[in-house]
């Protein structure tokens, strides 16, 4: 067992930092640390634990700059959407400080004989298993719901971005968290399996692959432990019959090409109806390219490196057995000559089931573009997925499009004449095998709380 982790500069291949693997016996007294935090954070006041989180927000934004450097730096985010990724958080803070003394106040209900109290109580340390897309975030959107509600936090992020995850520590304590509430756990994969075992930890939560939201739900359900997942998608976008095909095609550009591709909530498969279709191809592979890979510090750079070597090396992949097996790339395809994770911005046509392109998630700028008879056909290609976390629709008749969202499209979040990704007075969250529970919009805070009933008789 390697015994340190080195982090990697995708853009230039250079090391940026070593740190030392915890042994297990630190790991253990990390966790009985926070646990300690936690018996007396959770006597803390709602009032004061938002008071903590918003000035968590304000010092988000006081080191915006030298966190966003940081993360372009570990995973290759254009320089502009690390600092947007630091406003987000800072506005989860924001919401969550003013919507969580609401949210996780005592209510009082009618009972027989009385009167009922339910009262939403921490449960304890929440184990959170974070990846590299979005270090700041990821971190923030279930630690800031969690510590809101009282808990304590545990932190294993990817090792490519060890220092987001240690940089977020110093900006929670430098804003008067209390030493140990939020622990930062650098340590391996079989490392983890003994936290979730440990029985100070009370929820695990995950943001992931599918494969493993299956390997840590199955070892949380082994010691009876919640879980909250999100693992990702294959989100569709439908270009329907009655579409604005400006408004689609630059919606589709933009929802691809965000964070250089690596998002869960990226618009992935493209499904348009007959009348649009090949406008909309071509329109949408000229725009795609003329996106120039490049410096993701540098201010006019559109589309950067992926976050490693190994994950563009798998995307490639996914390219090629999908040409194999009928698609044809249109543009981009090839892993171009040059230093550092780059991929080119790839359009994909003649995607059919059996190809990866319709059948994965393709996690890196590459869009498949799917043709549908009509609007009932584009809703049931949309549906045939195993996934369900985001997705979109495109018609002039926003009033069909909302009643198709509500009741047709089998997925947790749908953007319609447009791309979103997060909001947070919003729930944020999946169905089928993009996972289950739901963060933001106040469903965070209550995820890992115990509801009791109490009866005054």
């Amino acid at each position: 067992m390697t015994s340190q982790i080195t982090t990697i500069n995708p853009a230039t291949e250079e090391t940026i930092q070593s740190y030392d693997l915890m042994t297990d016996a630190q790991a253990t007294q990390a966790i009985e640390a926070c646990h300690q935090a936690f018996s007396r954070w959770k006597t803390r006041s709602l009032d004061d634990r938002a008071a903590v989180i918003r000035a968590i927000g304000k010092e988000l934004r006081a080191q915006k700059e030298e966190f966003a450097k940081l993360m372009t730096q570990e995973v290759g985010k254009l320089i502009g959407d690390s600092r947007k990724e630091v406003e987000l958080c800072a506005a989860i803070c924001d919401f969550t400080a003013e919507a969580g003394p609401k949210e996780l106040a005592e209510e009082e209900r009618d009972i027989p004989g009385g009167k009922g109290v339910v009262s939403y109580a921490p449960t304890g340390v929440i184990y959170g298993i974070q990846p590299w897309n979005f270090p700041c975030y990821q971190a923030v959107r279930y630690a800031i719901a969690n510590l809101m509600a009282g808990n304590g936090v545990l932190l294993k992020h990817a090792p490519n971005c060890t220092g987001s995850g240690l940089f977020l520590r110093t900006v929670f304590e430098a804003a008067g968290l209390p030493e140990d509430l939020f622990t930062v756990l650098v340590i391996d994969h079989d490392q983890s399996d003994k936290v979730i075992e440990n029985r100070l930890v009370r929820g695990v939560t995950l943001t992931g692959s599918d494969g493993a939201g299956r390997t840590v739900a199955a070892k949380a359900a082994e010691n009876l432990k919640k879980t909250v997942l999100e693992l990702g998608s294959n989100d569709a976008y439908m270009v329907l019959e009655d579409a604005d095909l400006d408004t689609a095609v630059e919606a589709c550009v933009q929802g691809r090409l965000y964070n250089n591709g690596q998002t869960c909530v990226n618009a992935k498969r493209f499904i348009v109806t007959a009348p649009h279709y090949d406008a909309f191809v071509e329109r949408y592979a000229e725009r795609m390219r003329g996106v120039e890979l490049g410096d993701p510090t540098d201010e006019a750079t559109k589309l950067g490196p992926m976050a490693r070597d190994d994950l563009r090396d798998k995307l490639a992949s996914q390219v090629n057995e999908s040409v194999e097996k009928g698609a044809r790339a249109i543009v981009g395809g090839t892993v171009p000559d040059r230093k550092g994770a780059y991929y080119p911005a790839t359009v994909l046509v003649d995607v059919k089931p059996g190809q990866p392109a319709y059948d994965d998630e393709l996690f890196g700028p590459v869009a498949s573009i799917i043709r549908a008879e009509d609007d009932a056909d584009a809703i049931r290609i949309a549906n045939d997925s195993r996934y369900g976390l985001g997705g979109g629709i495109f018609s002039k008749d926003e009033a069909r499009a909302r009643k198709i969202a509500a009741e047709q499209f089998d997925t947790g979040m749908i953007s319609i004449n447009g791309y979103t990704v997060a909001i947070p007075n919003m729930p944020f969250g999946g169905v089928k095998d993009s996972g289950y529970g739901r963060e933001h919009g106040g469903f965070g805070m209550k995820e890992f709380v115990n509801a009791k009933s109490i009866y005054m008789l």
